[in-house]
């Protein structure tokens, strides 16, 4: 506790400078250097423990606009911290929302650094707690109960669409680089995202308390125990807003939903099926990036488009304001390539330009076990490096060795390729054992033969007979990326990727195939030229 207490304290003089624009080495100086702030210079700022469900302690802190008058009321905004982050995690968005008229709570996550309890991972007692926080607010700050908000990165945008399920007070949501399907998430194509739950798994060992259950199935899952399987999708469904749409949509709370391309943790595809699903207000950004990292230098307290539209939406949906976030095309996206945005009226229509589909008309045999270096990269670092410059992870197509590695390429295109959507793959694999994993690569390949990944996406099988070919659908995962005019397109599998467990027996082979009765083939989905 002693060391968890004091790093906190460091992180949150960091951050606090941060906000405040300052140098680290500059904080101290200036907090006794300046004059006190006269309350109606800024908003106020004060440290609270806060009663959690099950009778624990939050740590947290709270907001108020600067000269709040007593008898008048403010929309509140709750917002739960990350997975593993503390209490001061969103101080620098909290004080413009404070700055423009919000109550804020922030608060951080039952089971981390000094608040109580375990951690649950957005179980029920999590979910409470966000009910609690509320109750708290109103009791003690000039909280409006009939305008409040919740928003959050992470496990704090999670533990948000959970509660509004819950809590029909809630009118308003920002989650942002969460999830609406846990098992979708880091179990997709029934294979474990090893480096995602490894991250997850020892940032929660270092900044909190993981409880029994967490600790069981964490260990179940990264030791692929397949007679736990059931119980873990049990488990992660229970998390899952997903599983909880119709509450969601009967408590009706206006929604952004906001993610990475490529975010190792998270992946889009499960936020965009999430989002049609919706039926009240309801918009979903898309852009570069990994997990948590197109918000990031929000947290910061510098310029950043998803904090300005998250700040947007509260402002539509707690104080009436007709900004027009609500009549811009609902589904915001960033190209990779280009970096500008592009506004559908819906996922569906992103890649209304109709598909490519790629025939894989040649029988591949792979030796499984065998990294043949082509990969996904490494979880938060590749797609950070694309985000900021546009460099994903690479290979030389020409020199993957085909013992290895299956290789598929279209022709030279004598126009730009603009691929939105999600990439669907069918083939027929035939395996010598019954078990096994194979990932799919979409690459850019330049007249060099360097291939930039476009896309992945892992496939795990049990049970199979041996020798006997079975057919596959496997979707990619989403992007929105350009395919410059003079490149092609090649699809490469292998059998190994850092980024995930695999299940390939020692000796085991895969053949894909492409039978005249069911042929193989990959479809990329463009967007209208």
């Amino acid at each position: 506790m002693p060391v968890r207490t004091t790093t906190a304290a460091a992180v949150a003089a960091l951050l606090a400078a941060a906000a405040l624009g300052l140098a680290p080495h500059q904080a101290q100086a200036a907090s006794a250097a300046a004059p006190a702030p006269t309350a109606a210079a800024q908003p106020e700022l004060r440290f609270h423990d806060i009663p959690g469900s099950g009778g624990i302690t939050l740590k947290g802190n709270v907001f108020t606009p600067a000269g709040a008058t007593p008898g008048r009321t403010y929309p509140l905004i709750v917002l739960p911290t990350s997975w593993g982050m503390p209490q001061i995690e969103y101080i620098a968005q909290a004080r413009k929302l404070a700055d423009s008229g919000y109550v804020v709570v922030g608060y951080t996550s039952r089971g981390f650094w000094l608040s109580g309890g375990e951690i649950e991972t957005a179980g029920p007692a999590d979910v409470a707690d966000v009910s609690a926080v509320i109750d708290w607010a109103l009791a003690t700050t000039p909280a409006d109960p009939a305008r409040i908000g919740l928003g959050g990165v992470s496990y704090g945008a999670g533990i948000s669409l959970l509660a509004s399920a819950h809590d029909p007070r809630i009118k308003a949501v920002v989650a942002l680089s969460g999830w609406a399907d846990l098992i979708e998430s880091i179990y997709s194509g029934r294979t474990q995202h090893l480096q995602a739950a490894g991250l997850l798994g020892a940032a929660g060992a270092i900044t909190g308390r993981p409880g029994p259950e967490l600790r069981q199935i964490l260990g179940d899952f990264l030791g692929s125990k397949l007679d736990k399987e059931q119980a873990m999708i049990d488990w992660g469904r229970k998390r899952s807003p997903a599983e909880k749409i119709d509450r969601i949509n009967a408590n009706g709370a206006a929604i952004m939903l906001g993610n990475a391309w490529g975010d190792t943790i998270f992946p889009p595809n499960q936020y965009a099926a999430f989002y049609e699903k919706l039926t009240g207000p309801k918009r979903l950004e898309f852009r570069p990036g990994d997990h948590a990292t197109a918000e990031a230098t929000g947290l910061l307290g510098l310029p950043n488009d998803t904090w300005t539209n998250a700040h947007r939406w509260f402002d539509r949906y707690l104080k009436g304001e007709r900004n027009g976030v609500d009549t811009e095309a609902p589904v915001q996206i960033k190209s990779r390539s280009t970096g500008g945005y592009e506004g559908y009226a819906d996922w569906k229509s992103v890649g209304s330009g109709g598909t490519e589909r790629i025939a894989l008309s040649d029988s591949e045999h792979l030796f499984a076990n065998v990294d043949s270096g082509a990969n996904g990269g490494i979880v938060l670092l590749s797609n950070l490096l694309d985000q900021f410059l546009k460099t994903p992870p690479v290979a030389s197509i020409p020199l993957l060795p085909r013992s290895f590695a299956a290789v598929w390429q279209s022709g030279r295109y004598d126009e730009e390729r603009r691929i939105r959507g999600t990439v669907k793959l069918h083939t027929t694999v035939t395996p010598t054992k019954g078990d096994g994993t194979f990932v799919a690569y979409l690459y850019d390949v330049g007249p060099l033969g360097l291939g930039k990944l476009v896309s992945n996406a892992p496939y795990t099988f049990h049970g199979k007979t041996p020798g006997q070919a079975f057919g596959v659908d496997l979707e990619l995962f989403s992007t929105a990326y350009d395919v410059p005019e003079g490149h092609r397109l090649a699809l490469v599998v292998d059998t190994v990727d850092p980024l995930y467990i695999e299940h390939n027996p020692t000796g085991a082979q895969l053949t894909f195939s492409s039978p005249r009765t069911d042929p193989s083939w990959v479809s990329v989905p463009l967007r209208e030229q």
